[in-house]
């Protein structure tokens, strides 16, 4: 492929370390929250957008997108924190195919819980080996990294919402 931009040497240490730390950092926090508090680190996140909610509620379309998960895949992860007893699901009465996610006393209370073991793992890990500088610094890169993937992160869960669509509407043709 002679149009390929390949990676310099330099790009390439960069990458593989980037890569690594990445990886490391997510295992270390799934690891803490599973052997801490019994929960992935998807449910704390969404425990966290709806502890962050006006009224500790959203529909399920706005969490979806607050998690940039498809509306299947945080449906399933509601459906477990329904049987943790700390998410409900509430019919939207403006929109009968709508619903609300709604954390629940006992899912603030779990969430009250994990979060300092999660915020100590958090900064422990990330911040404490860390500079000022080069905390803003992987501030403003992670910025960066995240406005270029955000149009295609989203196109990516519509596209996956679509063939789960199409795939439903076999199952039920």
């Amino acid at each position: 492929m002679s149009g390929t931009r390949w990676l310099s040497d330099h790009e390439q240490r960069v990458w593989r370390e980037f890569n690594a730390a990445t990886r490391m950092l997510s295992a270390h926090l799934e690891g803490q929250l599973q052997h801490d508090s019994g929960m992935p680190h998807t449910y704390y996140e969404v425990l966290v957008a709806l502890s962050e909610a006006e009224g500790r509620r959203l529909r399920m379309s706005e969490l979806a997108d607050a998690r940039q998960a498809s509306r299947s895949r945080l449906s399933h992860a509601v459906a477990r924190l329904e049987a943790n007893g700390w998410v409900r699901r509430e019919a939207c009465p403006t929109d009968k195919r709508g619903a609300w996610a709604v954390l629940t006393d006992a899912g603030f209370a779990a969430l009250e819980a994990a979060a300092p073991g999660h915020v100590e793992a958090v900064r422990e890990s990330l911040f404490d080996p860390l500079t000022p500088e080069q905390v803003t610094a992987l501030g403003e890169i992670s910025a960066a990294i995240r406005r270029q993937l955000s149009p295609k992160c989203a196109a990516a869960v519509a596209a996956e919402e679509a063939r789960e669509h199409e795939g439903q509407l076999t199952k039920s043709g």
